[in-house]
C-alpha cells in the first residue's frame, strides 16, 4: 500500500511538472511574438483610450513574467525585477482556482470555450483509434501468420503507403471520393452521426499503418516462443493459440505505441478538424486562438492537451497490468 501510495503521488507530481513546463514555454513563445494583441484584436481604426481600456481589462498592462530587460543605447543589458505580481503568476493563480481566464474577443472563460469543444476531439480520437485498431488487429495478425508471403507483402505496401500519406492528403482525397464524386457523406461538419466517418479515417490511418506492423512483428516473434508450440501440441487450434495466446502477449508493445498515439491523435486532430471544420479543440486552438492572437485560448487549449497526453500514458501503465500480472511498474 505504501509503494502504491507513492507511486501515485509521482505520478501526480510527473503530471503537474510537465504541464507547468508546456504551459510555461508556450506563455514564453506568445510573449516573444511580435506586436500587441490589444491592436490586432481592436484593429487600427481603435483609439488609444480603447486600447489602454482593453489592456487593462486583460491585465495587458503589467509585466509578463518576473524580469523584464530593456536594450541600453550603449548595447547593454539592464534588467528588471518586477516581483512576483505579473501576468504568468496570475495566469497560474487562476489555474489553481479552475480558471483559466477569459477570451480576448469574447470575454468567455476559456474553460467554458474547451468544455464546449473538447468532447468533439475526444468522440473524433476514440473513433480514429477504433478504426486504426479495427483495421490493424486482423491484418497484422494475417501478415504475420503468413510472413513472407503475398498477403504479407501486400499489407506491408498498404502500411507503408499508409504512413507516407499525411492527413492534408488523405482528407481532401476521402472528401472528393465520397463527398463530392459520390455524394455519399458530407464534406464538413458535425451535425449526423456519420459524419465523423471520414475524419476517423483520416487520422486513424497513419496509426492503422503503424498498428499493423507493430501486430506483424510481434505475431511472428511469439509465434517462435516455446509455449506456441506446448499449445499445439496439446491440441488447441490454431485460432484459439493465435488470438488468446500469441495476439494477447503480442499486445504489450501495441499497447505502448497506442497509450503515446491517443496524445499524438488529440494533437494530430487540429489538422483535421481543421480540414473538416470539425468543432473541436483543435479548430478551437487554430482559429480563434492562434489566428486571432487570442492567447487566453492558446494557453489553455496546450494545458489541457498536454494533462490528457498524461493521462492516456498513465492508463497504458494500467493496461500493462492487466495483459501481464507479472509486469510491476517502479
Amino acid at each position: 500500500m505504501k509503494y502504491k501510495l507513492l507511486g501515485a503521488l509521482r505520478r501526480i507530481a510527473i503530471l503537474l511538472l510537465v504541464a507547468w513546463t508546456v504551459v510555461s514555454l508556450v506563455t514564453l513563445l506568445i510573449e516573444l511574438v511580435p506586436g500587441d494583441p490589444a491592436m490586432a484584436i481592436l484593429g487600427e481604426q481603435a483609439t488609444p483610450a480603447q486600447i489602454e481600456q482593453f489592456r487593462q481589462k486583460h491585465g495587458l498592462d503589467r509585466p509578463a513574467f518576473f524580469f523584464s530587460y530593456s536594450p541600453e543605447p550603449n548595447g547593454q543589458r539592464h534588467f528588471t525585477w518586477n516581483g512576483w505580481s505579473n501576468r504568468y503568476t496570475d495566469y497560474w493563480r487562476g489555474i489553481l482556482h479552475g480558471d483559466m481566464g477569459l477570451s480576448f474577443r469574447t470575454d468567455r472563460p476559456v474553460i467554458s470555450l474547451i468544455l464546449e469543444r473538447y468532447p468533439a476531439t475526444i468522440e473524433l480520437a476514440l473513433a480514429a483509434l477504433f478504426v486504426a485498431i479495427l483495421i490493424a488487429i486482423p491484418l497484422g495478425v494475417l501478415a504475420g501468420k503468413n510472413q513472407g508471403t503475398l498477403v504479407d507483402n501486400v499489407s506491408s505496401v498498404a502500411a507503408l503507403i499508409g504512413i507516407s500519406l499525411p492527413s492534408f492528403v488523405i482528407g481532401p482525397m476521402l472528401v472528393y471520393i465520397f463527398a463530392v464524386r459520390f455524394e455519399w457523406l458530407a464534406p464538413s461538419g458535425r451535425t449526423y452521426p456519420e459524419d465523423i466517418v471520414l475524419p476517423a479515417i483520416t487520422l486513424g490511418a497513419a496509426l492503422a499503418a503503424i498498428l499493423t506492423r507493430m501486430v506483424r512483428s510481434s505475431v511472428i516473434e511469439e509465434l517462435g516462443e516455446d509455449y506456441v508450440r506446448t499449445a499445439r501440441a496439446k491440441g488447441l487450434g490454431e485460432r484459439t493459440v493465435v488470438y488468446k495466446h500469441v495476439l494477447k502477449n503480442g499486445l504489450i508493445p501495441v499497447v505502448t505505441i497506442l497509450g503515446l498515439q491517443l496524445g499524438v491523435l488529440l494533437a494530430g486532430a487540429i489538422i483535421t478538424e481543421k480540414i473538416f471544420n470539425w468543432p473541436g479543440i483543435g479548430l478551437l486552438l487554430v482559429e480563434d486562438g492562434i489566428n486571432k492572437r487570442d492567447y487566453r485560448i492558446v494557453q489553455g487549449c496546450v494545458l489541457v492537451i498536454s494533462i490528457t497526453y498524461i493521462i492516456a500514458n498513465s492508463l497504458t501503465d494500467m493496461v500493462y497490468r492487466w495483459l501481464d500480472p507479472r509486469i510491476r511498474i517502479q
